[in-house]
């Protein structure tokens, strides 16, 4: 009988002290979401959208800005490709 008192003390104080963490805990409100970082004034704008260009000769896409033109107007990667002309 003295056992089964004793197991029956113990599994009511865990009881007790669950019930006692939890409503501690929900008095206390919801758990606030992490803050994101603010975008400060030091950080960089974001890259403007630059249009591709494929080479008239091996096809392969390069920025608008990086590529050469022949006469026609003709985009190339490099001055070799403007020389050796369309594919």
């Amino acid at each position: 009988m003295g056992l089964k008192f004793l197991l029956l003390v113990v599994v009511l104080a865990v009881v007790v002290a669950w019930w006692f963490t939890r409503s501690r805990r929900s008095k206390k409100g919801p758990v606030a979401a992490p803050a994101r970082p603010e975008t400060t004034a030091k950080s960089a704008p974001p890259p403007a959208i630059t249009a591709m260009l494929a080479c008239a000769h091996c096809q392969v896409h390069l920025p608008r800005d990086e590529a050469q033109f022949d006469v026609a107007g003709r985009p190339y990667c490099s001055a070799e490709h403007r020389v050796a002309g369309p594919h």
